[in-house]
């Protein structure tokens, strides 16, 4: 038997994918050839990209909010900066939190040595993830040799890759027989563009500080504990408004015997108004960062540095 077997088709092949064009030459029969073209599938008009098929009310939850989604910066989804433009570049994840953990890192080298080296640190959100970090920029001899060191703070976002705020601390005296030099802090967002400024106020029981605006004019107060040596508690210095009212805090965390005694790595906990404005929220961060060199710096531990934070001298 000489009769040919027509090769077979896959039956994916036979099918039309959706989207394109059906021309068919014909089935054999007389009809003619089939030249309708299919419309490709479109999502539901009006709803954002990435919705398709779900309404907006009920789209799949994928991740919470907050840095590390695992998306790059530049993503639909990871790139924060489109998120608040009216807001100074750089600045933008501050205006939906209400609290920051600044975590020093430790060196081993200096606590082994006592050389002082450059202060380095974490700047994380409430979930523990790392929003900035920041970078001291001093040189070796103006760290171990000016007890009340000037210093330069570089803080870049959580990529290391832009420097989105810039503290600079002159020289200062914090002894109440100087009045004249007390100490404090410029903030610039982005660096070269003053936000605002931290001054110390002279006082001779209770440490204080003025926040200034853009502008130079009054805008917060940060009153300070007459003690303030952390041994298994907190240290809390409270920011309030010019009416007296508390509008945030910043603590001085206890973080436990060995890091507190043998090391000068410290942790402090920011919290504030959701709402306040973004630039004060900056400055509150610089603020930090001059209570740490200015009270937990000291390189002399146990009774000696507890006489110096309870006489403020």
């Amino acid at each position: 038997m000489n009769s040919e077997t027509a090769p077979q088709t896959p039956l994916g092949s036979q099918l039309p994918c959706l989207g394109e064009e059906t021309n068919q030459v014909g089935d054999g029969s007389g009809s003619p050839p089939d030249k309708t073209i299919r419309e490709p599938f479109h999502p539901l008009v009006g709803y954002p990209p990435g919705s398709v098929g779900y309404p907006p009310e009920q789209l799949p939850i994928v991740t919470q909010p907050g840095i590390g989604t695992g998306m790059a910066r530049g993503g639909p989804a990871g790139d924060w900066k489109n998120v608040i433009p009216s807001s100074a570049s750089g600045l933008e994840y501050l205006k939906i939190i209400d609290q920051l953990l600044v975590k020093q890192k430790v060196e081993f080298f200096e606590a082994i040595t006592g050389f002082e080296t450059n202060n380095r640190y974490s700047i994380q959100n409430a979930l523990g993830q790392k929003v900035f970090y920041a970078v001291e920029d001093t040189n070796c001899c103006t760290r171990n040799c000016c007890p009340e060191r000037p210093f330069h703070m570089k803080v870049f976002d959580h990529y290391l890759k832009e420097e989105v705020i810039h503290l600079h601390r002159p020289l200062g005296c914090s002894s109440v027989c100087f009045p004249c030099c007390l100490h404090s802090i410029d903030v610039s967002a982005p660096p070269g563009n003053v936000i605002g400024s931290i001054e110390e106020e002279w006082s001779i029981c209770r440490p204080s500080f003025r926040i200034l605006n853009q502008s130079g004019d009054l805008a917060l107060r940060i009153e300070g504990p007459m003690c303030f040596c952390s041994v298994c508690c907190n240290v809390d210095f409270n920011v309030v408004s010019l009416t007296g009212d508390n509008v945030g805090r910043i603590s001085k965390k206890w973080s436990g015997l060995g890091r507190e005694f043998l090391t000068d790595a410290d942790m402090f906990g920011i919290t504030f108004q959701k709402d306040m404005d973004v630039s004060l929220k900056a400055v509150l961060l610089g603020a930090t960062f001059l209570i740490d060199f200015m009270f937990f710096e000291k390189s002399c531990k146990c009774l000696f540095k507890t006489c110096d934070c309870c006489l403020n001298i």
